[in-house]
């Protein structure tokens, strides 16, 4: 009895404190709630074999593999790609499979696709341009070549459905590494301008094609939703599995053709002294022309004697393949200094329209540049070659090679290509879902751009002036915005921009900068790479390793920059002296108005100009809506000032300096 009574009165005690605390605050009135912000199970599943609490890949993680060997020939006047695609795909899923699912997404296209059927009356850069064309795959075979290690020769039965293709099999594929071959005869026309991610770009010596989504591509069977089936309508871009590609273009004699990964056989389509400029280009760190401005309208510039040329191509350990093929191309190279003493080769592909020394005549010293630069901060680029095509699509990314603009120069050519090409590491390398979870590659490569833009050529590109954050903070938590961390299919398209690429991009900043500082933000960072490399992780993956990694609980801002469109305004209420006299102390009284938290930048000036800076931690709102604090105080304070310098992301400005008039 006599130990129930004592803990009633200390509990009648707190209670009492409790509420004058309460009491108070309740004069301003807040939005925060610290057991929103600060509240437990952030994460909504445990760590298992697959995935564990850490961040890892789990001991007993998988992932299917998808082999390619890809044949296609291009026709030059009706813009028609025609294909065979000899598919092997494994399964290492302890699940047996009745029937693969694949991605025809050139099918969106089509004048019933659904991703047509959805683009409002005001247009989209989603669609195909308003161009009427016999858009989409048509599959003229769909064959069993082998299955679980038998040899067959069996057309498919199969179901297309939208932008996706359900195959159905004869026999279950076995699990735990089984594989089966297919070969699928394909064609389709390409639209001119497709999804501003592949296309036709007339010039004045020819057509420039940049071809992509051009084969039957495989879904991802995962152990998160297992077949991953959500339509192609634009605005989401791809999730796909790694394997290696054996890639064969026939175009006319007159193209020259780039594509992802390594150029097997140029003695066989390139002119002799073609050849000798691409192997000086290999050993040089200065761009070399391997066929220039003048060489474009000579015929001496193409090998004679053959309609069409056979371009061989490898890549290995990738997601995807793209190419671009045009008798209008500008060819020039350098190499790329790896890390570990490889070396890659940076290639540009552009017409007479696009050269230029402000132009793309720099294109590969930009690809170069970005290349090293991200190798040297984060992980090795994996790719034989880098090619930068001059293309009518504003940016598009895919292994090995990008698509930009024709008509960028300057900063903008030096913005798209180290963006595109930063995508190499996201999602190229580390494989997201960008069909539901576009933050996670455009968002964390927005983010490195701005570290390489700051470096290249000593700064030539570096903005002069200082990020005002608060003025960010305001922008980016509008309460018309979806959280960060929607589909893109879920956001209105012309919000795409702030919430996929901008941002988690400013967020990230903001941690690096803000809370966990550059040594551990960026050993977080890498490992996040490392771990990721040639997988898929997810959004819990990616949080779960800067946290252990950092080794601090940061759900606090996963929750309200990224899971919700939460802002921060933190307030300073007043200063109140210890006993009427500064000489004792100041009782520094602050608030936290809206659903985020922020740790804490005071600066603190005194009647006598002395200024000093103080830093509380984010904690101080983990179970409070207000904090008062003692400052040491020997004279009155003339002013104190939340932030000065606006590095943090406080959405209200106006209630931040307190003074003492």
């Amino acid at each position: 009895m006599y130990k129930i009574k004592f803990l009633t009165i200390i509990a009648l005690f707190w209670s009492f404190n409790i509420s004058a605390q309460e009491k108070s605050s309740e004069t301003i009135k807040s939005n925060y709630n610290y057991k929103d912000a600060f509240g437990p199970n952030f994460y909504s599943q445990n760590g298992n074999t697959y995935r564990t609490g850490s961040g890892m890949p789990g001991h007993q993680y998988w992932q299917n593999r998808a082999d390619y060997e890809l044949t296609a020939q291009l026709s030059n006047d009706d813009h028609k790609i025609t294909g065979t695609e000899i598919l092997t795909y494994t399964n290492n899923s302890p699940d047996e499979l009745g029937f693969i699912w694949m991605n025809l997404d050139q099918n969106l296209f089509k004048d019933d696709a659904r991703g047509n059927l959805i683009i409002p009356p005001s247009g989209s850069r989603n669609g195909s341009g308003g161009q009427k064309f016999d858009g989409g795959h048509k599959l003229s075979l769909v064959k069993l070549l082998s299955l679980n290690g038998k040899s067959s020769s069996v057309n498919l039965k199969y179901l297309i459905t939208d932008t996706r293709i359900q195959i159905f099999l004869p026999e279950n594929l076995k699990a735990n590494g089984a594989s089966l071959k297919l070969k699928i005869d394909f064609s389709f026309i390409s639209p001119e301008y497709g999804s501003d991610r592949t296309g036709v770009l007339e010039t004045k010596n020819g057509k420039i094609f940049t071809i992509a989504q051009w084969y039957p591509r495989m879904s991802v069977y995962d152990d998160v939703t297992g077949w991953n089936i959500t339509p192609y309508t634009g605005p989401s871009e791809f999730y796909l599995e790694y394997g290696d590609f054996d890639i064969k273009i026939t175009a006319p004699a007159n193209h020259i053709v780039v594509s992802s990964g390594e150029l097997l056989n140029p003695k066989e389509v390139y002119t002799a002294e073609q050849v000798k400029r691409w192997e000086a280009a290999q050993k040089s760190d200065a761009t070399v022309l391997i066929r220039n401005a003048n060489e474009v309208k000579d015929a001496n510039s193409r090998p004679a004697g053959k309609a069409n040329l056979t371009w061989h191509f490898k890549m290995q350990n990738s997601r995807d393949v793209a190419w671009a093929s045009s008798p209008a191309f500008i060819i020039d190279a350098a190499k790329i200094n790896l890390p570990s003493g490889k070396k890659s080769l940076a290639i540009s592909a552009y017409p007479v329209e696009s050269s230029g020394d402000v132009a793309w005549s720099r294109s590969t010293e930009y690809v170069k540049s970005s290349i090293e630069l991200n190798s040297n901060k984060w992980s090795e680029y994996t790719y034989p070659a880098a090619t930068n095509v001059a293309g009518n699509e504003g940016g598009m990314e895919y292994p090995g090679i990008v698509f930009c603009s024709w008509e960028s120069k300057k900063a903008s050519l030096w913005g798209v290509t180290d963006h595109e090409f930063g995508h190499n590491w996201f999602p190229m390398l580390v494989g997201s879902n960008e069909r539901l979870h576009a933050w996670m590659d455009e968002g964390f490569n927005t983010f490195i751009n701005t570290l390489t833009n700051d470096v290249f050529n000593n700064g030539e590109y570096k903005s002069k002036q200082k990020t005002d954050m608060h003025r960010m903070a305001r922008f980016l938590t509008n309460p018309l915005l979806e959280p960060v961390i929607s589909s893109p299919d879920n956001m209105k398209e012309s919000h795409i921009g702030t919430l996929c690429y901008f941002k988690p991009s400013v967020g990230l900043t903001f941690l690096r900068e803000q809370v966990l500082g550059e040594v551990r933000f960026d050993l977080a960072f890498k490992t996040y790479i490392d771990r990721w490399t040639y997988k898929h992780p997810t959004p819990a993956d990616f949080f779960r390793t800067m946290e252990n990694v950092a080794g601090e609980d940061l759900s606090w801002f996963w929750r309200g920059w990224f899971v919700n469109n939460w802002k921060a305004d933190i307030a300073v209420d007043g200063v109140k002296y210890v006993k009427d006299d500064a000489k004792n102390g100041a009782l520094i009284t602050l608030s936290s108005l809206e659903k985020m938290p922020l740790p804490i930048i005071l600066q603190i000036e005194t009647t006598s100009g002395k200024k000093e800076t103080i830093k509380l931690p984010v904690e101080i709102w983990a179970r409070n809506t207000s904090w008062t604090f003692l400052y040491p105080s020997t004279e009155n304070i003339k002013s104190i000032t939340f932030d000065p310098d606006k590095v943090l992301l406080d959405s209200n400005s106006s209630n931040n300096v307190w003074t003492s008039n």
